[in-house]
């Protein structure tokens, strides 16, 4: 007999509550997947990426840290007054949730410190440090995991390539944040050219360079997929009204390939400075990394810049097909068949209403059921790993996805019981629900038996119509 116990599930996790979700036909039978009429994806599919949005940003050039104070920072460049002078904006983005609010009367407070040096060869040739407050008027908005925190910094420096270093510091905690990168400052010599592709909020345009620029950059450089309108401000220096600005969009995955284009006629009227604001519409845009492109026609002069289309801030997904692949256990099967279906046209609505129908808090700017069930399927991914199968794609994985962690568990896999078999065995106690997995050939991969299965299955399927 196997010399397992009985213990419970670890407390600092917890039971999350049901996913609040259309509800899917349950099919019975033995062995039977959520979601079976999914094919299943390769098994050494590791879903890294979708876990590692720090190292997606770090792969565009942005500086990015990783918890515990998380934070995306960018620089963007436009003309200075002169050649040897460049216009700097470092914008930085983090969420509330990365940061200790205190209450003060009526209102919670958070402090955060911004920290910020350019280096060349080893010289600080540009440094600056800021404080800031952040205060919101519930708790409930102290917990919001998108990046809604915005600082800002507009300074002068010369051209060059510099090692940019930003630190944050909570200054109510003990969280810091530390990244860098390096960036090229372009200097712009009198002629024809190009600034930066500037992804922002809101922009004001700007007619000479010795105006310091009015922009709210988006600092993450992202766009939530079929949500927002992404813009990019650019700005023309000394071009002929007949110039043409050409801009397009190429997605990089599977296979590069444009999926967006537009041009802007200089004007008439010109100006030492000729702003640029180009809009482009969420349906336009499918869902992973994107790089634009901007070509000015009359010299050549060509600027590029990446842009993310994602559905949160937590998780990077290079494509729709692979985000649906990675909701196989999230129920609401009707719908998500539906976009999978769809021709590309469609596809936008189609993720918007399911957007819609499954957040149980449209007052929030997250999806919180969506980001319940990612947080879940990262932690079996890394849990669960049997052999070659990524963790979430196994039995545990699935179970503990849908249902999360168990409130008890009884583990007997360092032991053989009848005939080598070794056991797991865990207990749900609302759902009055006990699962055995059971590794029969001794290599560490653990099935549910046919009627823990089945058990599993009707609960599942209860639990998904609320009941």
């Amino acid at each position: 007999m196997a010399h397992g116990s009985w213990q419970p599930a670890s407390a600092g996790i917890g039971v999350m509550g049901a996913l609040l979700v259309a509800t899917a036909t349950a099919a019975c039978g033995s062995w039977q997947r959520v979601g079976g009429e999914v094919p299943p994806p390769d098994p050494s599919t590791y879903v890294s990426r979708l876990f590692d949005v720090t190292a997606v940003y770090r792969e565009m050039g942005l500086l990015a840290a990783d918890r515990p104070q998380a934070f995306v920072a960018g620089v963007r460049y436009l003309a200075g007054p002169s050649p040897d002078s460049t216009e700097a904006i470092f914008a930085l983005a983090l969420s509330n949730r990365t940061l200790t609010f205190r209450r003060t009367q009526s209102v919670f407070e958070a402090r955060y410190r911004v920290e910020a040096a350019f280096r060349q060869q080893g010289r600080v040739v540009e440094t600056f440090t800021e404080e800031r407050t952040v205060r919101v008027s519930s708790f409930q908005e102290t917990q919001r995991v998108d990046q809604s925190v915005a600082f800002q910094q507009t300074f002068r420096i010369p051209p060059g390539t510099y090692q940019v270093e930003a630190t944050v510091r909570d200054l109510n905690g003990s969280a810091i944040g530390r990244a860098s990168a390096e960036s090229r400052v372009p200097r712009y010599a009198p002629g024809k050219r190009i600034s930066s592709l500037v992804p922002v909020y809101r922009a004001k345009r700007r007619t000479a360079v010795a105006v310091p620029p009015d922009l709210v950059v988006n600092a993450n450089a992202s766009v939530p997929y079929g949500s927002d309108t992404l813009l990019l401000y650019a700005e023309v220096y000394d071009a002929d009204s007949s110039d043409v600005v050409i801009i397009r969009a190429v997605a990089r995955d599977p296979e590069p390939s444009e999926v967006w284009r537009d041009s802007a006629l200089v004007g008439s009227h010109v100006a030492p400075v000729t702003p640029l604001l180009f809009s482009v519409r969420p349906s336009l845009l499918p869902i992973g990394e994107l790089e634009f492109s901007a070509v000015l026609s009359g010299s050549g002069d060509t600027v590029r810049t990446p842009i993310l289309v994602s559905f949160s801030d937590q998780w990077a997904v290079a494509n729709l097909d692979e985000t649906l692949s990675l909701l196989r256990y999230f129920g609401a099967e009707r719908a998500l068949q539906e976009i999978r279906d769809a021709p590309p046209q469609e596809r936008v609505d189609l993720w918007r209403r399911f957007w819609r129908e499954t957040d149980p808090d449209p007052r929030t700017p997250e999806n919180e059921t969506l980001e319940i069930y990612f947080a879940r399927l990262e932690e079996a991914n890394e849990r669960f790993r049997e052999g070659s199968d990524p963790g979430w794609l196994t039995d545990r994985g699935q179970v503990f996805v849908t249902l999360g962690p168990p409130d008890e568990f009884y583990d007997s896999s360092s032991d053989l019981v009848d005939n080598g078999i070794r056991l797991i065995k865990w207990y749900y106690t609302a759902e009055r629900l006990m699962l055995d997995f059971v590794d029969e050939t001794g290599f560490g991969k653990f099935l549910l038996t046919s009627r823990s299965r089945d058990d599993y299955m009707q609960v599942l399927a209860r639990v998904r119509r609320g009941g």
